[in-house]
């Protein structure tokens, strides 16, 4: 590495005395080792008690190689070689905590004097390496995030092309179509490409053509408008039209809905009420999932939100099929809760996981109820995605659940053989940090109160950070 050196370090800086110098060197590095010429430190000073306290500042009179991990000792052998031999070169080793992870040092050593004496001086890198670790981190969410888009995109697409209503989207600013699915070609009776790039609703009689921009002008401005009819004069078929808005890279988009309206469908629609044909809609149109079974399970129908969690394009998919395939450990969820439905009528907040259809899984809320008493008795589930809540991590928080309550909670999100692992461990801790608060820290009767060898007690004190273990204890 090519230093530039002081052009006259004697004029400049005078002659310091061993003093001064030794408070420059301290100054300028967050920690300073004096190794003589067979690697033993001589002294050392810490820029900060931050560091003092993290590692061990026990080091005089040992060998440096041995206050480094096992994989830093070949370097700190380099280094020395390379200070005899003139050559400055930083290198990263690691020093054992006293508690937690390892901290890591970047050292450049430089032989002082006649003596063969090496100052050893490091920078703290844990600053370094956690906001390494922060961008790590973020960079991962980011390409999971990338890889759910990518999914979702994937499957919104297949729904676009498979969905058997005519679907188009036309850009809100100049009126034209960008994007058609077959089923719009298949029952407009045109090609793709009189739809895309030409300007809607061309094509429509009079009378529909106003009707379809006054409903345009409405979402545009409220974000909802009422459906509209419009009649093909060409064919006299008849069209059911509706629009909704949404914005895309900046810009706003229409996705308007086409239906052929035939003298079955117009009675049928007749036998509703607007309320009726309302609730409908929003329950169809819910962020969360919906789902209507038999008494035993089996899919009736289910809304778009569930068929998206399920990773399906179509309600046909799942129609007949048995809930658990996707929600739940199959055979067991479904019958807690067709159980719980029969005694109480309704469930509430019952969590559990849903699986979809091509691998990806979700911690879902489940509530029920059981309508018994209509024509035909049933099941209605909702299914809420609750993936983006703060997972539950015993591993991070080492926290012993406080009531049976919360162990219940637990189940079916924490493996058993987890549960009782973490448990055991504060367990163990907790015990340890109990028999040393009454023995005053007394380690020798603290082992014997919890019938453990003295080396066993500081075994599993160095495993918890419990402590602090000189060297004649390690």
């Amino acid at each position: 590495m090519l230093l530039k050196k002081f052009k006259a370090p004697k004029k400049s800086l005078g002659k310091l005395d061993a003093e001064t110098t030794g408070e420059l060197i301290a100054a300028a590095a967050d920690i300073v080792l004096i190794v003589d010429k067979k690697g033993v430190i001589r002294d050392i000073a810490f820029g900060s008690e931050d560091l003092a306290a993290a590692i061990s500042n026990g080091w005089v009179g040992k060998s440096w190689i041995d206050t480094v991990t096992v994989e830093s000792r070949a370097k700190v052998e380099a280094m020395l070689q390379d200070a005899v031999s003139g050559e400055r070169r930083s290198r990263q080793v690691s020093h054992p905590a006293m508690r937690g992870a390892d901290v890591p040092i970047l050292y450049s050593a430089i032989q002082v004097g006649t003596g063969g004496r090496v100052v050893a001086m490091g920078r703290d890198l844990r600053m370094v390496e956690t906001l390494q670790q922060r961008l790590m981190n973020v960079e991962q969410s980011m390409e999971k995030e990338v890889l759910r888009l990518r999914h979702a995109e994937t499957r919104y697409r297949l729904l676009f092309q498979v969905a058997s209503e005519a679907v188009l989207i036309v850009d809100s600013s100049t009126g034209k179509v960008t994007e058609a699915n077959p089923a719009a070609n298949h029952i407009l009776g045109v090609s793709s490409q009189r739809l895309v790039g030409h300007t809607f609703p061309d094509g429509f009689d009079a009378q529909g053509s106003r009707d379809i921009e006054a409903l345009l002008a409405a979402v545009r401005i409220t974000g909802r408008g009422e459906e509209v009819t419009a009649r093909l004069p060409g064919s006299g078929r008849e069209f059911a039209i509706s629009a909704s808005l949404f914005r895309q890279h900046d810009a706003s988009h229409f996705l308007v809905r086409v239906r052929p309206i035939s003298a079955e469908a117009a009675a049928a629609s007749g036998a509703q009420t607007p309320a009726q044909s309302g609730l409908l809609e929003v329950l169809e149109g819910s962020p969360d999932g919906l789902v209507v079974t038999t008494p035993h399970g089996e899919i009736l129908t289910a809304n778009r939100a569930f068929l998206d969690l399920a990773q399906l394009a179509t309600a046909e998919q799942v129609r007949g099929q048995p809930l658990d395939r996707w929600l739940g450990r199959p055979g067991v969820d479904m019958r807690v809760l067709i159980g719980n439905l029969r005694r109480h009528g309704s469930v509430r907040l019952f969590a559990t996981t849903l699986r979809g259809e091509y691998g990806s899984s979700f911690d879902v809320e489940v509530s029920g109820v059981s309508a018994a008493n209509g024509k035909e008795p049933c099941l209605g589930f909702t299914v809420r995605n609750v993936d983006k809540r703060a997972d539950i991590d015993l591993k991070a928080t080492r926290e012993l659940p406080r009531s049976a309550e919360e162990l219940t909670e637990l189940i079916g999100r924490v493996s058993l053989k987890d549960l009782v692992r973490e448990t055991t461990y504060v367990i163990e801790r907790l015990c340890i940090e109990a028999a040393l608060k009454m023995t005053g820290d007394n380690r020798a009767t603290a082992a014997e109160m919890l019938g453990l060898s003295r080396q066993s007690l500081y075994a599993k004190l160095r495993r918890h950070g419990l402590g602090d273990l000189g060297s004649d204890e390690e």
